[in-house]
């Protein structure tokens, strides 16, 4: 009796397990009483907006896994959103593996494989630059390369 009871309750409890890990929630809602939820939809951060002020009349790039860059390179720190890299025609965004750790507060540090170029591969933390501690780690992703598109005349 427990067997069979334990069988018919398993692939249920799976179901609903994996529904609800994976995102789903119109598995893993209650089917009784036929409502769905909605999406949420969320409202633009100030980093997200200070970003996209940013990009405005740019244009995305393929994504790299290094960037060239000097010591005197301006870099922008967008907190909880993205670095960004450069200044000019081209600028490369960096948004990280968890950009909600990203912090103006917080100084980069970065042991580079290669001294003129960044790379998603270089270890990277944060300190804090007054006290010189230690307060995060930084996991790059692509960087995404922004042109400025050229205004046509005429």
């Amino acid at each position: 009796m427990k067997t069979s009871l334990l069988k018919s309750i398993t692939p249920l409890a799976t179901a609903a397990a994996i529904a609800l890990a994976g995102g789903y929630p119109a598995l893993a809602s209650d089917q009784g009483t036929g409502d769905t939820a909605e999406p949420a939809q969320t409202e633009m951060t100030d980093g997200e907006k200070r970003l996209a002020r940013m990009l405005e009349g740019r244009v995305a790039g393929e994504p790299q896994n290094c960037i060239r860059q000097l010591l005197n390179d301006r870099l922008t720190v967008i907190d909880k959103t993205a670095y960004v890299y450069g200044s000019g025609r081209t600028i490369y965004v960096q948004r990280t593996r968890n950009p909600e750790d990203i912090d103006r507060d917080d100084a980069l540090v970065s042991r580079r494989f290669n001294a003129s170029e960044l790379c998603k591969q270089d270890v990277v933390t944060t300190i804090d630059p007054v006290l010189g501690f230690f307060t995060g780690a930084v996991f790059f992703d692509d960087f995404i390369p922004y042109t400025r598109v050229e205004k046509e005349e005429g």
